[in-house]
C-alpha cells in the first residue's frame, strides 16, 4: 500500500484545494467525509481536518470522533479544523468582532516550532472565517499570529496536533506550500514519491489485477482525459480495449475526423460511430441545462449499449471521469460539499446496461492528468489541448439545440480558436469556447436592418477547473475576431465577452 495522508471534509470550498497542494508535494491523498473515515490503516501517516461553512458553536455543527487519531498520529486543523480542535478541548470560539477574510499578515512566528519552521514574520496568510479562537487550553502554544487574529496557529505539546487558522492551500498565502511540506514531511515522515511514474505503474497493475482478460469499451473523445485513460489502460490489457468514439453532432468544426486521425499512431483500436441524428433527435425541443445534459447522456449510455453488444463478451466501460467531475456531480465520497451541476459521466449506469465501470483518473485532477500523459509519451497536441466539455456544444447553446444553431456556433468557435493559435494566446489559456445566446439583436448591415443572433465569447485561466478567471485577452484581439465572425459567420451580429469568475459563475454557462 503507498503512504498517504487522509483529509477529513467538512464541507469547505477549500478542501479539494488542499488535495491538490499536498499531491503537488509529491504526497498522495484522500478526501472522506469526516463522518466516514475509513479504517486508519498503517499506510495513513497523517489526518488534516478541512475548513466548513459551519461554526463549531452551531449545535448542527459537525462532531468528529477523533479519538482514534489525536495524539496518536500527526494531526493538523485548517481554520474550522483549528476551531473544533480547541473549542471540543478546552478552549473558547467566539464570533469575531471584526470581519476576518481575505489578506492578513504574519506578525508573530514560531520559529522554533517544526510546523512554522522557516516562514517568515510578515507573509501574507489567507483568512475566511465568522469565529475566532479566543482562548486555548493549557497544553497548547501559540506558534503564529497576525495583527488581528492571536491564535493563527497553535501546536498541543506532548502531541503532534497543530491547528491553523488561515489557509495554506490558498495561493495568497504565499508561504503555505512551505508550511504544509513541513506538516507533511517533517513531521508525518512523507517521502514524497508519489510521482506520475509511481501513479502508471501502481495504475496498471491495479487495472490488470481489477479487469483481468475481460473486455473494456472506452468513449474517447480527443481530449487529455479520455486519452490519457485509454492509453493506461492499453498497457494494462493491451487489444481487449475497444475504444468507440462517437459523433454526437455538438462536436467542434471537422473534431470527427480529426480526432480519429490522432489516433492512428497511438496504436488504440478505435471505432468511429455516427450517432448525431440520434442525439438532434432526443434534444429537440428541450432547453432545461440539466434536462439537455441528462438528454445527452441517455444518448451517450444508449450508443454504448448498442456498441458494446458488436462487442463480444465486453464486461467494462471505461471513463475518462477526474476529480472536479466527480466533486462538482456528487459530494465527494458522500460528503457535505453541495451539487453544482451532473456530469454526463458521473454517477453509474442504468440497470439494463450490463457493464460494470472503470475509471483509473477519477482521483486526480486535470493538471496531474496531462503529467501523467506526458510520462506516457502521449502527443503534446492532444495533451496540450483546452478542456471540451462531454455534452459538448449542447450546453453551449443557451435554449433548444438545432442542428442549424450547431453549425453557426461551430463556425464562430473555429474563428476563435484558430485566431487564440495564430496569435499565439492559446497555451496561455486554460478552456476557452463560444456560447449561442438564446437572443437576438438589432443591427445594421450594408446599411440595412438586421435582427440577427449574439454569441458570448469566453475565456479563462484556472490550474483544475475548480476556480477560474477570465482572461485579458488584448483589445485588438478580441476586435479583430469580433469583426471575423461578424463578417464571416451568417446569423451573427454581435459578440460579447465574458468576464465573469469562478465562483460565483461557471466556466461553462451551462
Amino acid at each position: 500500500m503507498h503512504e498517504k495522508i487522509l483529509i477529513l471534509d467538512f464541507g469547505s470550498q477549500y478542501t479539494q484545494l488542499i488535495a491538490r497542494r499536498v499531491r503537488e508535494l509529491n504526497i498522495y491523498c484522500e478526501i472522506h467525509p469526516w463522518n466516514k473515515c475509513p479504517e486508519l490503516t498503517a499506510d495513513i501517516k497523517g489526518v488534516i481536518l478541512s475548513g466548513s461553512p459551519f461554526s463549531v458553536r452551531d449545535e448542527k455543527s459537525p462532531k468528529p470522533d477523533l479519538s482514534e487519531i489525536k495524539g496518536k498520529m500527526p494531526l493538523l486543523g485548517v481554520c474550522f479544523g483549528a476551531q473544533f480542535l480547541a473549542h471540543n478541548f478546552g478552549g473558547e470560539v467566539l464570533p469575531s468582532s471584526i470581519r476576518e477574510y481575505g489578506r492578513a499578515n504574519l506578525s508573530y512566528v514560531d520559529a522554533d516550532n517544526v510546523l512554522t519552521q522557516g516562514l517568515t514574520i510578515g507573509s501574507q496568510v489567507w483568512m475566511s472565517h465568522g469565529d475566532t479562537i479566543k482562548s486555548i487550553p493549557d497544553n497548547y502554544k501559540i506558534i503564529a499570529s497576525t495583527a488581528d487574529v492571536e491564535v493563527a496557529g497553535y501546536a498541543i505539546e506532548g502531541e503532534q496536533t497543530f491547528g491553523i487558522q488561515f489557509h495554506p492551500e490558498v495561493y495568497h498565502s504565499l508561504e503555505g506550500t512551505k508550511l504544509l511540506k513541513n506538516f507533511l514531511v517533517d513531521v508525518c515522515g512523507c517521502k514524497q514519491d508519489w510521482t506520475p511514474l509511481s501513479f502508471v505503474e501502481e495504475t496498471v497493475k491495479e487495472l490488470r489485477e481489477k479487469i483481468g482478460t475481460d473486455k473494456v469499451i472506452l468513449g474517447l473523445s480527443g481530449g487529455v482525459d479520455s486519452s490519457v485513460a485509454a492509453v493506461l489502460l492499453h498497457k494494462a490489457i493491451g487489444e481487449n480495449l475497444h475504444c468507440i468514439f462517437v459523433d454526437n453532432g455538438l462536436l467542434r468544426k471537422n473534431e470527427f475526423e480529426s480526432v480519429l486521425d490522432s489516433y492512428k499512431d497511438m496504436g488504440l483500436n478505435v471505432k468511429g460511430v455516427d450517432a448525431s441524428l440520434l442525439f438532434y433527435t432526443e434534444l429537440a425541443g428541450v432547453t432545461d441545462p440539466e434536462l439537455k445534459r441528462k438528454a445527452i447522456g441517455k444518448v451517450f449510455v444508449d450508443v454504448f449499449d448498442a456498441e458494446s453488444k458488436k462487442v463480444e463478451d465486453a464486461k467494462w466501460l471505461g471513463q475518462g471521469t477526474i476529480y472536479p467531475d466527480v466533486i462538482e456531480s456528487v459530494s465527494v465520497s458522500g460528503g457535505p460539499s453541495q451539487t453544482i451541476k451532473s456530469h454526463h459521466n458521473v454517477g453509474g449506469l442504468p440497470d439494463y446496461m450490463k457493464l460494470k465501470v472503470v475509471e483509473p483518473l477519477k482521483l486526480l485532477f486535470k493538471d496531474e492528468v496531462r503529467r501523467i500523459g506526458r510520462s506516457l509519451e502521449i502527443d503534446e497536441n492532444i495533451l496540450g489541448r483546452h478542456p471540451f466539455p462531454g455534452p459538448g456544444l449542447g450546453i453551449r447553446i443557451l435554449g433548444d439545440v438545432t442542428a442549424e444553431k450547431v453549425a453557426i456556433l461551430q463556425e464562430v468557435d473555429h474563428i476563435f480558436i484558430s485566431a487564440l493559435k495564430e496569435d499565439g494566446l492559446y497555451d496561455d489559456v486554460w478552456q476557452a469556447g463560444a456560447i449561442f445566446l438564446p437572443i437576438q439583436s438589432v443591427g445594421v448591415m450594408g446599411d440595412e436592418r438586421t435582427y440577427e443572433n449574439a454569441v458570448a465569447l469566453r475565456a479563462v485561466t484556472s490550474t483544475d477547473g475548480m476556480t477560474a478567471d477570465w482572461c485579458h485577452l488584448p483589445y485588438e484581439f478580441l476586435a479583430k475576431v469580433s469583426n471575423k465572425i461578424i463578417n464571416q459567420v451568417k446569423g451573427i451580429n454581435r459578440v460579447t465577452y465574458d468576464i465573469s469568475s469562478k465562483p460565483p459563475a461557471t466556466i461553462e454557462w451551462e
